[in-house]
């Protein structure tokens, strides 16, 4: 218990400097870096993904021993470094599950019908896009109670929340973009990712129409009124960014959700108990939520912590041995086959950060918005099938489903938003003149 909270400290500590560090005292950086292995160093028994870890640190030890053998350069820094700002979000967005988790309230009755449907397809996709996956496994959980979830169910459950990953700034998919392609338009980003979701409903709902009897569908009713939040956050970003649109947005998206956090939660303390109390209940909150709740990030923390290091470590063979890329251009052809890869490889027990963290600190000198799509596009198009996302390990371990079966639910959807992305890679690729 010791080892969880001070786990949890050090995550906090983390956070605070990243913050500190990037608008007052730039030196201090590498120690929010320090502190987030340390917390890796105590949580990493904890791990749930061990064998892939070790996996990855020992190839990390030996690729940087063969650059340092042949006298390659390697940044260990950035191999510190390289993925701070997306465990930043992450931590950030953390917080506001404190202050944003819609109203569960007592259900007798699931709601059923076409209805039904939307809703539960609409809440699960807004709310995931600012809570991730905690949206989905509060109305999961409830659907769950009632009943084996049903194909129709888990259809709705796994899309709603992997498309969110096509546009959410609050995803995590969309820190990595941010991360490995820092020279995106994020106003074009926002309007590919947005129709994609758009498309990804779309697909979805003209497939269950056809299959399912829409009568039998069992969702749940999740309060829109709580929505609030998410725009707030959104026009804070947006507004700051237009004025000072030099500052990282992803460090905007941290540092005001940890603000807004701050701010509301001691509103959200029901009933009237007083001033003082009501702080000090608050306060307890937060408590828990650093010693409790952070650590529970120790997969994330792992795997983008050690993904990283591993990316640093194999663009320092590639650019040490003056490795070029396999294609001379970066289009929409080019996007295209490197989005196959990159859900290929998701199939096979990658995570798409480990293809991006490679990808990305190869490929800095390609077009950045272009790069940015085909990231987003492979997390949001692959996790919802493959059968070693953390989202379907969820659905697996949670709710006593087979791998198999969700792969063979989602694969017809995969392969048409694969389609849809590649005539969307190549009207962007046009219009970036590329």
């Amino acid at each position: 218990m010791k080892i969880q909270k001070l786990s949890g400290i050090f995550i906090l500590i983390s956070f605070l400097i990243t913050i500190f560090s990037y608008f007052y005292l730039e030196e201090i950086f590498i120690f929010a870096g320090l502190f987030a292995w340390f917390a890796f160093i105590l949580l990493f028994k904890k791990s749930s993904n061990l064998k892939l870890l070790i996996s990855l640190l020992l190839l990390s030890v030996l690729a940087f021993s063969y650059s340092f053998i042949n006298e390659f350069k390697i940044d260990f820094a950035r191999a510190i470094l390289v993925n701070q700002y997306l465990l930043t979000l992450l931590i950030g967005v953390g917080f506001l599950r404190l202050v944003a988790s819609p109203k569960q309230g007592k259900v007798k009755n699931l709601p059923s019908g076409k209805q039904s449907l939307l809703k539960t397809y609409l809440g699960i996709h807004l709310f995931g896009s600012v809570i991730n996956l905690s949206s989905l496994i509060l109305v999961a959980d409830k659907l769950y109670k009632k009943a084996p979830l049903t194909n129709l169910q888990i259809i709705v459950l796994t899309r709603a929340f992997s498309s969110d990953a096509y546009w959410s700034p609050f995803f995590v998919a969309f820190a990595a973009a941010l991360t490995y392609a820092p020279k995106l338009s994020t106003s074009t980003i926002l309007f590919s990712g947005l129709f994609l979701a758009f498309c990804a409903f779309l697909i979805t709902y003209l497939e269950v129409i056809k299959k399912y009897d829409l009568k039998e569908f069992k969702g749940y009713p999740i309060q829109f009124e709580t929505l609030y939040l998410p725009f707030v956050l959104a026009l804070m970003v947006l507004f700051t960014n237009y004025y000072f649109p030099s500052m990282k947005v992803i460090l905007l998206i941290s540092l005001y959700s940890f603000i807004l956090t701050i701010f509301i939660l001691p509103f959200k303390i029901e009933g009237k108990i007083g001033v003082k109390k009501t702080f000090s209940k608050a306060f307890k909150k937060l408590k828990s939520h650093t010693f409790e709740e952070l650590p529970k990030m120790k997969n994330e923390l792992a795997l983008f912590l050690v993904a990283g290091m591993f990316g640093v470590s194999i663009s320092s063979i590639l650019v040490g041995l003056d490795v070029h890329l396999p294609f001379e251009k970066f289009d929409g052809l080019s996007a295209s086959i490197l989005l196959l890869i990159f859900i290929f490889l998701s199939f096979v027990g990658i995570h798409p950060i480990i293809s991006i963290a490679i990808i990305g600190n190869w490929m800095n000198e390609l077009n950045h918005t272009l790069l940015a799509v085909t990231f987003l596009m492979s997390w949001s198009t692959a996790v919802s099938t493959s059968p070693f996302s953390g989202l379907n390990l969820t659905m697996q371990a949670r709710y006593d489903l087979k791998a198999i079966d969700i792969f063979k639910i989602n694969i017809p959807y995969t392969i048409k938003m694969y389609l849809l992305c590649v005539v969307i890679l190549f009207i962007l690729s046009n219009y970036l003149g590329l």
